[in-house]
């Protein structure tokens, strides 16, 4: 009896301890929405929560990747400012002028102009083309991407690289860790065997010490072929039907002109942080017709502060007339969640485009916690029903275009390593406005008064999975 007295004591005494010492040292660490989650979970059950804080609490990278970054961002600007000929600036008093310092502060590159970009809405058309440079490229191929199947795409594009490096072509291949297992697993070793270079990014098990927090992805979508043309978007080297049930609907740029070297810089900035390895990136290339300027953003925990989300909310801001915006996960932070708010109370056409299934459930019952509140203030939602929309872009007023891999949920803001690509030419943003209302077609809006209609059952679960939104 006195030893289940005394350990059930000390049992008290630790939990209590544990309680007090996350009150104290969370709110130090973490932002306050995500500080509140981590108290709650540690404050039920702190001999679970703690462990779980120290595994997943902190979106923190090893030294040695933030140095690499920096070495990185330093080399690029020093690069661009040999080529001031190539940097666009766009009209005074715009929007566009008051987001491209923004951007090139927080993301290094700068506006360029003479670039072409087609946007690639079909699955297996934009897979095609990827396909097609691949077999024509003649120096190097590089891949960067965050999935990549054991399936029929896995296996084309395997073959692609195969015929490439008996070509002499230079192949590189870097794949994130977790997202792309099947792959590495499959084709690792059988496209080193013809010495294509594959490498994985983040790499966990005994090793995600000297990478960073465990759950921390690289989740770009990148390719860049010879320095002639390159591929930025949301779509992975995978099947549409990899998630059973739910066939992806993506959106991809195919671009060429001198932003195809920016895309180059960032998949060499990936190599460099993953291996050391320098690689040389050709930064001249002679500009097209087409002129469209565009601008690099990536973000992540590498860098000092959340590009993608400043940069997201800035552009929410400096709408006029109208803003759409698409992702297939939406968990917005407090600040995002504000920004679209203002933006609707000040009469702005705020469109949000999301996808009616959803292969991350949870997700999906944290997302409509927010419904409520954003319909209240005049947002407008749409749920896209014919397949999974996976695609990640947004158009502002008639003037900018943001596309890439960037979702608009905690993760992509804090977690992840993404990329977006800003455009500030009116053509391509009608081109974009037009795929969006192709969305809308085929979407069923949701009315604040029917949503009110829906189970009490439902807004508990939607409560609580929106509780986990700095978890998830």
């Amino acid at each position: 009896m006195l030893f289940e007295w005394l350990l059930g004591s000390w049992l008290l005494l630790l939990d209590w301890l544990i309680r007090l010492a996350a009150l104290l040292w969370i709110p130090s660490r973490t932002t306050p929405g995500a500080a509140r989650s981590w108290l709650l979970l540690v404050g039920f059950v702190p001999l679970l929560g703690l462990p779980l804080y120290l595994l997943f609490g902190h979106p923190w990278l090893s030294r040695q990747r933030v140095q690499r970054q920096a070495e990185a961002s330093q080399v690029i600007r020093e690069e661009q400012a040999l080529q001031p000929p190539l940097r666009w600036t766009p009209l005074p008093d715009t929007a566009t002028a008051e987001m491209v310092p923004l951007v090139e502060r927080q993301g290094d590159f700068m506006p360029v102009h003479g670039n072409a970009v087609e946007l690639l809405t079909d699955y297996d058309g934009s897979l095609q083309a990827l396909l097609d440079d691949i077999d024509q490229a003649r120096d190097r191929v590089h891949l960067l991407y965050y999935l990549m199947f054991d399936d029929g795409v896995g296996e084309l594009i395997a073959q692609a690289l195969q015929r490439a490096a008996a070509r002499g072509v230079q192949c590189r291949l870097l794949l994130d860790a977790v997202g792309a297992k099947r792959g590495l697993r499959r084709y690792r070793h059988r496209l080193q065997a013809v010495d294509v270079d594959v490498r994985a990014m983040l790499p966990g098990g005994l090793r995600w010490r000297r990478s960073g927090r465990m759950d921390l992805r690289n989740h770009r979508k990148i390719a860049v072929i010879d320095n002639r043309v390159g591929y930025i978007g949301s779509q992975n080297l995978a099947q549409a039907e990899f998630v059973p049930g739910f066939p992806n609907r993506e959106l991809v740029a195919r671009v060429r002109g001198p932003a195809v070297a920016h895309l180059e810089a960032v998949f060499a900035s990936d190599w460099y942080m993953e291996t050391g390895q320098r690689l040389e990136v050709m930064m001249v290339e002679p500009v097209c017709a087409d002129d469209v300027p565009t601008q690099l953003l990536p973000s992540g925990p590498a860098y000092p502060f959340s590009n993608a989300r400043d940069a997201v909310n800035a552009l929410i801001h400096l709408a006029r007339r109208r803003i759409v915006l698409v992702t297939p996960y939406f968990v917005p932070d407090e600040a995002t969640l504000s920004a679209l708010r203002i933006a609707a109370l000040s009469g702005v056409q705020v469109q949000l485009i999301l996808s009616a299934s959803n292969n991350q459930h949870l997700t999906a019952w944290a997302q409509e916690a927010y419904y409520d509140e954003l319909l209240r203030a005049g947002v407008r939602i749409a749920l896209y029903e014919p397949h999974f929309l996976h695609a990640k872009h947004l158009t502002v007023d008639d003037d900018i275009a943001l596309v890439g891999s960037i979702n608009l949920d905690i993760r992509s803001f804090a977690l992840n390593a993404e990329i977006g690509m800003l455009c500030y030419a009116p053509t391509l943003v009608r081109q974009l406005i037009d795929i969006e209302a192709d969305y809308l077609r085929q979407s069923r809006q949701l009315d604040l008064d029917a949503w009110r209609q829906r189970p009490a059952w439902r807004r508990s679960r939607e409560g609580i999975a929106r509780l986990a939104d700095a978890l998830m």
